[in-house]
């Protein structure tokens, strides 16, 4: 609870109190504008006790609970005056508020920071897995590919090889096929050029025979 009654009030108190709460009641609208920024914590460091009024001297009417949010009306002396989330209103020592939340409504949010950041975290490790799967997939296909390039190349390599010899053996086959149709040339030649000659030396010789004949019928 946000109130611990340790004794009753007195009516000459709550009387006071209640025409207090009469007085306040007018400028509640203007106080309600501003409650986001009035908006205070109790400290974690204690559970306080909370007075009637803005000194020492006034009824200890309670306590409040450490973390416990409330809502800052005003400040007198040492003294601030709240009122909870249920409405009531009491005075409490200003150095046993603090202005953010306590650690018991921080740690939900805490948490929950947390947990946004554990997923932000495994988010970016499972694209970080993807990402690193891709280029390792990319490098396997990249390796596939040059190890088929050197294949083929090695088998470019032995197909020129062996087409370079067998172009030298054909080469080497034409030259002599050369030489011997160069030879059989020159036989054939020098057969005719023999033939001519023979020809050459006969045939003026069988003429003149031929001639001495004639004359001798003659």
């Amino acid at each position: 609870m946000f109130l611990s009654r340790h004794a009753p009030l007195q009516p000459r108190i709550l009387g006071a109190c209640l025409l207090l709460g009469g007085l306040l009641g007018g400028v509640q609208p203007s106080l309600a504008e501003e409650a986001a920024s009035n908006q205070r914590w109790v400290s974690d460091s204690l559970n306080t006790y909370v007075r009637s009024g803005p000194t020492d001297g006034y009824r200890i009417v309670g306590t409040l609970v450490s973390g416990e949010k409330v809502e800052l009306l005003r400040t007198q002396g040492d003294y601030s005056q709240v009122r909870s989330a249920s409405g009531s209103t009491v005075w409490i020592p200003s150095r046993d508020l603090q202005s953010v939340p306590g650690q018991t409504e921080r740690l939900p949010q805490l948490e929950q920071k947390v947990a946004d950041l554990s997923a932000e975290l495994k988010g970016i490790d499972d694209a970080w897995k993807a990402r690193v799967q891709g280029m390792q997939e990319t490098l396997d296909t990249r390796k596939n590919l040059i190890d088929e390039l050197q294949a083929a190349r090695g088998a470019l390599d032995a197909e020129l090889t062996t087409t370079r010899s067998q172009l030298r053996d054909a080469q080497a086959q034409l030259g002599e096929e050369q030489q011997q149709v160069l030879m059989r040339y020159m036989a054939y030649g020098g057969s005719i050029a023999g033939a001519g000659l023979l020809l050459g030396l006969i045939l003026p010789t069988m003429l003149r025979v031929k001639r001495k004949r004639n004359d001798q019928w003659v």
